[in-house]
């Protein structure tokens, strides 16, 4: 049975990895595993953890930096970490980041969860194997967001 590994922090003020392992749980036979650090610093090393300790076949990175400057330049450090963990390892880690200053506050929970479920989708296809993404390759699809659609 594949193995997903679900990354995710307190810092974020929406419960991203919850609505992930729901929609995993609801798209097939694959086995979840979830490890929660405090911020999205903290990320790459849940995600080598997931990896190598629980024997996951791709992970999820979860996060949902602030809105500062600050918060910008954690947020790509941590990419910079993910990006890393993919290489060292050659396992897919989807990273999931929302920044709060991506929506009004009243439609920041909604794109959040919706994001989630979007990449869970992912990451159910990339273990599904073969070329299921590819027949979308193209198409201007969005997480969280509605699809741009390809340019004609």
């Amino acid at each position: 049975m594949k193995r997903i590994g679900v990354a995710d922090t307190t810092f974020a003020r929406v419960d991203m990895a919850g609505a992930a392992v729901d929609e995993v749980e609801s798209l097939g036979s694959f086995d979840v595993a979830r490890y929660t650090v405090p911020g999205v610093k903290d990320l790459p090393v849940a995600c080598i953890r997931l990896i190598e300790e629980e024997s996951c076949d791709l992970v999820m990175a979860l996060g949902m930096p602030g809105p500062e400057e600050l918060d910008r330049t954690c947020a790509h450090e941590a990419s910079q970490g993910i990006i890393r963990v993919q290489l060292k390892t050659g396992v897919h880690v989807l990273e999931v980041f929302v920044h709060e200053d991506e929506a009004p506050e009243d439609e920041l929970r909604e794109l959040a969860l919706q994001r989630a479920r979007d990449h869970a989708l992912n990451a159910v296809k990339l273990l599904e194997g073969g070329n299921a993404l590819t027949r979308s390759a193209g198409t201007g699809m969005r997480e969280g967001h509605p699809d741009r659609g390809p340019l004609r």
